[in-house]
């Protein structure tokens, strides 16, 4: 039996008082006054809790609208465009004239059965979020791999700016090397500026500082390159890939995008045609929800200050020592600046142990078990053979 059914039987039937009542039981005499008058009204109907849905719901859109947001739900995701709740807003206000807030949008997308909630899922305020200041503080790269019709692998890679989003180049190659990493670059830099530092991953043909003995400490040519453009250079700690979040998820967009495409490109020149036209697409059209106002990439790097190098690198020598065995032809290979070099140290010293001092060109060989020296020599760059009456002390 309900409360309300008790309470007015011992009113009605028992003739106790609406106060002795509303005590007895713990509810307020003014609930009580009006059950016993909703009673008087409607009988037994009072026994059942009235509905407590309101009459009205200003929350509600239109049924037009609901459609027009599943309409652009369907449109974006059959594009291979970004098409949550941000970007459907974005749409409804600038092309529809219609304002939803991204909750509501969100609400009615999951009810349509369109949205799988990730309870699972990380949330991204727990994430330590970095952003550059100003365009072409920082530089972003990285790159990616994407199939050919016929399944052959591609690698695409990306510059992008780390304050506007902006792709920079995009470009695609049969495969990525320190060389294709150096000319991309300096093409980007060409057509943007010097940035003031480069973010990458540890990728050997960004950095060679994590690689095996022999080559550790050493320097790319891209390496080679920031130097001399007073550039600083950033890498993220190995097995952290947010820090390269960005432009991983800018290639993630991309590829989304090409995936959705009705004709896969079968060549390379006709990968970069479609990834030229997304490029376009992406820096001046499309919104981009990370920069204020929902504005595409493009427009915040053009009117935007831009940054410049701010360090000197001049006195940023390098130095390594490495440990090596000169081969049976009396030579030992070097590599600098992304290309070999060969010295010769003498056909009388072949398998001996040798221990290596680099620094920048400045090299010296060392007998590892007599500690002779066996040559010294300034490092010729436009040689690949080092002929031992050269540099000799």
């Amino acid at each position: 039996m309900s409360k309300a059914k008790l309470i007015i039987t011992a009113v009605v039937v028992e003739g106790r008082s609406q106060a002795q009542v509303a005590a007895e039981f713990g509810v307020s005499k003014g609930w009580v006054s009006k059950l016993m008058a909703r009673y008087r009204a409607e009988g037994e109907a009072a026994f059942t809790a009235r509905s407590r849905r309101p009459h009205t719901s200003p929350g509600a859109i239109d049924d037009a609208v609901v459609q027009r947001i599943l309409g652009l739900r369907h449109r974006l995701t059959a594009a291979g465009l970004d098409a949550g709740p941000d970007t459907i807003a974005w749409h409804l206000h600038h092309h529809h004239n219609v304002t939803v807030s991204p909750a509501t949008i969100a609400r009615y997308l999951t009810k349509a059965g369109l949205v799988t909630p990730e309870p699972q899922k990380r949330p991204k305020a727990s994430y330590i979020r970095f952003q550059a200041a100003m365009p072409n503080e920082c530089w972003q790269s990285d790159f990616t791999h994407y199939p050919l019709l016929d399944g052959t692998d591609t690698e695409i890679i990306t510059w992008l700016d780390d304050c506007t989003r902006m792709a920079l180049h995009v470009s695609v190659h049969q495969r990525i090397t320190a060389a294709i990493v150096t000319t991309t670059f300096r093409e980007t830099v060409e057509n943007y500026g010097v940035p003031a530092s480069t973010l990458t991953d540890n990728g050997m043909v960004y950095t060679v500082r994590l690689a095996a003995e022999g080559r550790h400490g050493g320097r790319t040519s891209f390496e080679n390159e920031l130097r001399r453009l007073h550039i600083t250079q950033k890498n993220s700690r190995p097995n952290h890939p947010t820090t390269c979040g960005k432009v991983e998820r800018f290639q993630q967009t991309l590829k989304k995008w090409l995936r959705a495409q009705p004709d896969q490109p079968a060549t390379i020149t006709e990968l970069q045609t479609l990834i030229d036209y997304f490029t376009a697409d992406y820096n001046h059209h499309r919104p981009h929800r990370s920069l204020p106002h929902r504005a595409p990439p493009a427009t915040s790097y053009t009117h935007l200050p831009k940054a410049t190098p701010s360090i000197d690198r001049t006195e940023d020598t390098h130095h390594r020592i490495r440990h090596d065995i000169i081969d049976t032809d009396g030579k030992l290979t070097l590599r600098h600046n992304g290309r070999l070099h060969h010295i010769g140290i003498g056909r009388t010293h072949a398998r001996t142990p040798i221990i290596m001092i680099i620094h920048d060109l400045n090299i010296r060989v060392i007998n590892a078990t007599t500690g002779e020296i066996l040559r010294e020599l300034t490092l010729d760059t436009t040689k690949d053979y080092q002929p031992q009456n050269q540099g000799n002390p």
